[in-house]
């Protein structure tokens, strides 16, 4: 009886280790072409690989280590070690939050801190559901978790007051807080946009002589004895007036002359200006000035 034990042993440790081979191998090929590679590397012919397959998968939903027989002893270890670590993580991490989550939450709000991939993630949570810790909530396709709710002592209306007290303090305190900190970066944003001690005093030099240059201009104006009389700037005044009236009422009367020729003229004021020759103020980029 021992003796036909210790065999039957033996022949199940046999097949943990083939199909735990022929596993890793059908792992590793994804295609049909690499389905070849398995076939010659186990020996097999194509019956006994299709047989292999149906006898492995039935031992592996056998088993409570479907996702790991490929594995071999040490990564089996590692990869389970992991499940773990991912699985208090998780707990913790609903517990703290309180509420519902889907797989992919979890794992996009925990991947970049703790590293685990997807399939931990979706692996842990799973775990976690059949063992009680934590509650499943399936609608449609979609799968929900959240903490386990008997674990939480219940709470009472006072208390929900007192809870509900706290966080508007809180809420004030941090718009008070907010506020603040947006005064103090508009604050730092002038200051940074203000020149410093060493530019003022720079800027200041600067000015002293450009104001020390306009005085000596001054001076040597104030000095001179070619100043013009009043009557003379006067009378200049008075030429200019004259002389820009007259040109507005030419410049007129020549609008009014090319206006009556253009009315049966076949081309645009352009083209006639260019065929008498007419240069105009527009032309050479003159501005009449105001009387």
């Amino acid at each position: 009886m021992q003796e036909m034990e210790f065999i039957m042993k033996q022949k199940k440790e046999d097949v943990l280790c083939m199909s735990a081979e022929f596993f890793k191998l059908r792992m590793r090929s994804n295609t049909i072409g690499h389905q070849g590679q398995v076939k010659r590397k186990m020996g097999l012919t194509k019956c006994e690989y299709e047989n292999r397959i149906d006898c492995t998968t039935a031992f592996a939903v056998s088993s409570s280590i479907q996702p790991f027989i490929s594995l071999h002893k040490s990564e089996l270890n590692w990869f389970y070690s992991s499940i773990c670590h991912a699985a208090s993580v998780i707990l913790k991490y609903l517990n703290d939050q309180n509420r519902p989550y889907s797989a992919q939450d979890v794992f996009g709000n925990l991947q970049r801190e703790y590293g685990f991939g997807k399939t931990t993630a979706v692996k842990a949570l799973e775990q976690l559901n059949q063992d009680g810790k934590i509650k499943e909530k399936v609608y449609g396709k979609q799968k929900i978790y959240f903490a386990d709710q008997s674990q939480f002592t219940a709470v009472s209306e006072a208390d929900l007051k007192t809870l509900d007290i706290e966080i508007s303090e809180l809420s004030e305190k941090f718009q008070n807080v907010q506020q603040s900190c947006r005064q103090l970066e508009a604050e730092l944003k002038e200051l940074n946009s203000s020149m410093t001690t060493e530019e003022v005093s720079l800027e200041i030099a600067a000015l002293n002589q450009e104001c020390a240059s306009h005085q000596e201009r001054l001076q040597k104006i104030k000095s001179a004895s070619n100043h013009v009389a009043p009557e003379d700037k006067e009378k200049v005044y008075d030429e200019r007036k004259l002389y820009v009236k007259e040109w507005k009422r030419r410049k007129r009367m020549v609008g009014d002359l090319t206006d009556a020729v253009l009315e049966g003229y076949p081309k645009s004021r352009k083209q006639f200006y260019e065929e008498i020759g007419i240069e105009t103020d527009e032309d050479h980029m003159v501005t009449m000035p105001d009387v």
